[in-house]
């Protein structure tokens, strides 16, 4: 039945399980529902009623459930299948479990974090994750810095860099993150329309900013510094209070560092422009958006420790320990960070790919305001990318942008 491709329904999944999966009893009673609710795959729990043993498995198609405008290479789930195995060797307990892929179904099995929940939802239902910053500053010096050529043998690297070449999932963000938000090549934009205004302004009708795009543009084509995750927002990480696990890599593939830093301090600032904007209760609000001010400025500020730290004793490479290239070096990171940032803030206010924390918001007025917050925060990042390098600088432009567009 599984010799061949097709895109499995939860009975499908049920029988695959039993055939395919070394994992439950033979008497299991499995039952499967579908979970995903992301923009490319589709994902779906089995659980054995019994015993309460489950796992998740994840299937890809020649389409994204986003739209079936994106043709999509299913390559991409073996790609995150190598790519989890490496991420745990690299920073061992931050992804879930993997337990095989199956290249003609084009699928793979792993953990199941149904004690865990997506930490966008989380930060939405005004949760705190106190390890976050701890976590993900981690996970990101150790998977990037450890994948780059001033630690790994160079034939080695250019190895993974041509198992890992992935077009079809970045041209995907060469066009949604780099180009659309800025100009509406495509017409796929879709824009809060009560701002459709501001965002002409300030985003399609602003010539220099354009310009600033086409830039970092050609930076994301040309720059195979290390293997990044190349999706890393709140809706791919699982948390509970003390755990973080890292999903969602099918984007991966060898790119800029500060893609990664900016993603995730661009979905900080979604969280926060919706906490200040819709919670109502002060001492509420004020516990909240100084959570996640924390968090953007520790996750960045420890990444950067623990980047020159790691550097000191990994470092494999011999130009690389001359006197002022570490620095150099974790420059142009910062540098890329600041300008991910921004780029991350406009696509997900104005084109395909929304967040909840924006899209949720009912008011119309507060709705215009956060994203409004957002926009102008992203702009200064993008313009001022050669300057900002510390979490402060960060809490400085989001508290310019806050001022800018004060609460009703």
């Amino acid at each position: 039945m599984f010799e061949t491709y097709f895109l499995m329904k939860t009975n499908d999944v049920i029988e695959y399980a039993k055939q395919k999966i070394d994992f439950f009893e033979n008497d299991a009673d499995l039952e499967c529902i579908e979970i995903g609710d992301g923009n490319l795959n589709y994902i779906f729990k089995v659980l054995d009623r019994k015993s309460g043993k489950s796992i998740v498995i994840k299937q890809s198609s020649e389409t994204a459930r986003i739209s079936d405008q994106f043709k999509v290479s299913p390559d991409r789930n073996r790609i995150e299948y190598e790519i989890l195995k490496i991420e745990n060797d690299l920073a061992p307990g931050l992804v879930p479990k993997i337990y095989g892929y199956d290249p003609v179904m084009n699928c793979f099995v792993m953990e199941d974090l149904s004690d865990h929940v997506i930490m966008r939802k989380g930060l939405l239902e005004r949760n705190i994750y106190p390890d976050f910053a701890e976590d993900i500053s981690t996970f990101m010096v150790n998977t990037l810095l450890l994948t780059t050529d001033a630690v790994m043998d160079h034939k080695q690297k250019k190895m993974l860099v041509k198992n890992f070449i992935n077009p079809d999932c970045c041209e995907i963000t060469e066009n949604l993150v780099y180009t659309e938000p800025f100009n509406d090549i495509f017409n796929r934009n879709d824009p809060f329309l009560p701002n459709l205004d501001f965002i002409r302004k300030e985003l399609y009708e602003d010539e220099m900013l354009r310009l600033e795009t086409a830039k970092m543009k050609f930076d994301f084509f040309q720059n195979a510094q290390c293997l990044i995750h190349g999706d890393l927002h709140t809706g791919s990480i699982f948390v509970k209070e003390h755990s973080t696990k890292i999903i969602d890599p099918e984007f991966a593939y060898f790119g800029p560092a500060g893609y990664d830093v900016g993603n995730v301090i661009a979905n900080l600032v979604f969280a926060w422009a919706n906490a200040d904007t819709v919670i109502e209760d002060t001492d509420e609000r004020t516990r909240m958006t100084n959570y996640l001010e924390s968090m953007m400025q520790q996750s960045l500020d420890l990444f950067i420790k623990k980047w020159k730290a790691l550097w000191e004793s990994s470092v494999t490479e011999t130009v690389a320990k001359y006197t002022g290239f570490k620095e150099w070096y974790l420059d142009g990171i910062l540098r890329d960070t600041a300008g991910v940032t921004g780029l991350e803030l406009c696509r997900r206010t104005v084109g395909i790919a929304h967040v909840k924390d924006l899209t949720s918001i009912e008011d119309p007025v507060k709705r215009i305001r956060a994203e409004r917050v957002c926009l102008s925060m992203a702009k200064r990042c993008i313009f001022e990318r050669e300057r900002i390098r510390t979490g402060e600088d960060y809490l400085e432009l989001l508290d310019w942008a806050a001022r800018r567009h004060p609460r009703s």
